[in-house]
């Protein structure tokens, strides 16, 4: 069954006007009157849906019952990686989502080959955001992870508090622990740190180390920036 997300909160019983971009899809896919859908708001679980009519540019849908379907990973698992170039950081955004990731915080490192910032940086931060909720449409979460605005490394480092979730940077320094060794208790959650595709500096890595982030590898082979971070999540997300 179509799944769609709808920016305003649903409540069963309403009638109400579908946002613009879910309304283009169910036109694309030729849904008629009487036609029945799954929306979800990101507030939780999901809600029956049926077509009510269909207008020249917008749908109005009745919303049915609520559903309390979670289909979260076990954690809660961040991310705050180097932008990586070109479409990378699409990919990583969308396979992130799929697989359960919590919240991405895009960051401008040293070696990062992607700038952003202004006007620029809000739209790309948007244009995430689009591909986190399309991802969820596809693969069934109810929850779309946060996608923070891009900041740079220096500033966000010194802003992250002592306590709180599990902290790990990735690392290729020798002596590191691997990730499978990091223990933690069911319902912790867990930052993950990892660099763009020249890595983060090494004044970065021990800006990180000084806020408390614990170096970890991910094993013996040298993996691509959007490889590693999902590498990480799926490591630490209990799937």
């Amino acid at each position: 069954m179509p799944r769609f997300h709808c920016s305003v909160p649903l409540t069963a019983g309403a009638s109400l006007a579908l946002p613009p971009g879910a309304a283009r899809h169910v036109q694309v896919l030729r849904m008629q009157p009487g036609d029945a859908l799954t929306l979800f708001d990101g507030a939780g679980g999901e809600y029956a849906a049926t077509v009510e009519r269909m207008g020249r540019s917008d749908v109005a849908v009745t919303v049915g019952a609520h559903l309390p379907v979670e289909r979260e990973a076990p954690r809660a698992v961040h991310l705050a990686v180097g932008m990586p170039a070109n479409e990378r950081m699409d990919w990583l955004v969308e396979k992130a989502t799929e697989l359960g990731v919590a919240s991405i915080q895009p960051l401008a490192t040293a070696h990062g080959v992607l700038r952003l910032s202004g006007e620029r940086a809000e739209k790309k931060r948007a244009h995430w955001e689009a591909i986190a909720v399309a991802a969820c449409e596809q693969c069934g979460r109810n929850r779309v992870p946060v996608i923070h605005p891009v900041e740079p490394f220096a500033g966000w480092v010194e802003a992250q508090a002592e306590a709180g979730a599990v902290r790990l940077i990735l690392s290729l320094a020798e002596g590191t622990r691997g990730i499978a060794s990091v223990q933690a208790a069911d319902n912790a959650g867990a930052l993950v740190l990892s660099g763009p595709e020249g890595g983060l500096s090494g004044t970065e890595e021990q800006q990180a180390i000084a806020r408390g982030f614990a170096p970890v590898t991910l094993g013996a082979r040298v993996l691509r920036a959007e490889t590693a971070a999902l590498a990480a999540l799926v490591s630490l997300a209990g799937l």
